[in-house]
């Protein structure tokens, strides 16, 4: 197979979601494609996974079962800190067409001290940078860039980040002009739990591999990209969750609103009766029918995506959160409460009162359990904001603006309703 993708990281996300895609690409259509791995930082995985032929095994797991698979679709490692000039000669390849990344959410970062001489500069848009030039002075057509950091805009910021180096390093008005037409930085949205190198029971497993790794099955990737993406990576050729759109604001709002949405409302709620756990609600039957009365009847009447797509969706993820395989706490999940609700719930109460000229109560029996939340020592959130909710009555909560953005005293007689109950 010829190597088409230049992949920075190594980590469990990018094995566990791309790579996992690729295998499924490389089996079911013609594409013949692997990916060279360039390990974005001084330490990290890739000796192990050279010292293993670049193979290593997935497992999906979840109500749906286990699916186990080798993973083949990585050719070799390259680490720029111990060998630049092999990184550099990365852009040498007329077949590579795509890369794709995930340096974490603060990877996409421009740092005024990284230098065109430094080998290799520190952050990942700089060594992109050089790599791109490189490029350039070859004559050779640009990528297309597929990164799956967990920033808005991701792809528009990469872009940003890549244009002020050129700036700094004063590469030319040329080289401005192939990072703007030839290359192509695509916006996308990843969702999939990756769990990782399963270390509690991997003597249990009874599977020798150091670079095991595991997912539940769901797995989404919303692409902002040109119309023939798919031609060129057939994603849809071999049935994966993948969606191709102009614009992903939608699918944004849907996870935002539906799948943290869904957290955000349960976790006071749960924690104040004692659960532990995502799934020992969805155990439960009063907890996962008030999930499902939030999600169904309140939270999904306020978008705007096709009836049927939002259910499946729903679905979907009342089945991630009964994963068998996740232990997923609480207590994680209830760290800065306040501003979760603001961003993941409040928009669905106010878009529901927009609508429906009412209350959505199930909702706002979450907001008064949110405040009855931060009266207990259980919370995790900025001190002032925890002293404030704590001191404070329902009233004065839902008026101060600085919380929610705007006056909410409208909500008053209906939170208090449920408050201390």
């Amino acid at each position: 197979m010829k190597e088409k993708i230049i992949q920075f990281g190594e980590g469990g996300f990018l094995r566990g979601f791309f790579d996992w895609m690729l295998a499924e690409i490389n089996e079911k259509t013609d594409f013949d494609g692997k990916a060279v791995v360039v390990q974005p930082i001084k330490e990290g995985l890739c000796d192990t996974l050279t010292a293993q032929g670049c193979k290593y095994t997935h497992l999906c797991r979840g109500v749906e079962g286990v699916d186990k698979r080798e993973i083949d679709v990585i050719s070799r490692c390259v680490k720029p800190y111990d060998e630049f000039d092999a990184y550099l000669a990365l852009a040498e390849n007329p077949d590579f067409r795509f890369i794709v990344s995930n340096t974490t959410e603060s990877g996409i970062v421009f740092s005024e001290e990284d230098r065109p001489t430094d080998a290799p500069p520190k952050s990942f848009p700089a060594k992109l940078t050089l790599l791109l030039k490189r490029r350039f002075d070859l004559g050779l057509r640009g990528f297309v860039f597929l990164p799956c950091e967990l920033i808005e805009k991701n792809g528009t910021t990469l872009k940003d980040c890549v244009l002020r180096y050129a700036a700094l390093w004063g590469l030319g008005d040329d080289f401005v002009k192939f990072i703007e037409e030839e290359n192509i930085f695509c916006n996308t949205l990843v969702d999939r739990i990756n769990t990782g190198f399963p270390r509690d029971e991997y003597d249990s497993l009874g599977i020798d591999d150091p670079m095991l790794n595991t997912s539940e099955y769901f797995h989404l990737w919303v692409i902002e990209g040109y119309a023939r993406l798919f031609e060129e990576l057939p994603f849809d050729a071999c049935g994966l969750n993948v969606i191709l759109t102009d614009d992903m604001t939608p699918y944004r709002t849907r996870k935002v609103r539906i799948l943290n949405g869904a957290h955000t409302s349960l976790v006071p709620y749960a924690l104040l009766e004692s659960f532990d756990t995502v799934k020992s609600c969805t155990d439960d039957a009063r907890m996962r029918a008030h999930i499902e009365k939030c999600v169904f009847e309140e939270i999904i009447p306020t978008l705007d995506l096709p009836k049927e797509e939002l259910v499946a969706y729903a679905n979907d993820v009342l089945k991630r959160f009964a994963n068998p395989y996740i232990k997923h706490y609480l207590s994680s999940i209830a760290l800065n409460s306040v501003s979760k609700f603001r961003v993941r719930v409040l928009p669905s109460v106010l878009e529901y009162i927009k609508r429906y000229g009412k209350n959505p109560e199930t909702l706002l029996f979450s907001f008064a359990k949110l405040i009855d939340f931060y009266k207990t020592d259980m919370t995790n959130d900025d001190p002032e904001v925890t002293r404030f909710m704590r001191e404070s009555s329902v009233g004065e909560i839902l008026a101060n603006t600085a919380l929610w953005g705007e006056d909410l005293s409208f909500l008053k007689e209906d939170v208090e309703k449920y408050a201390n109950s």
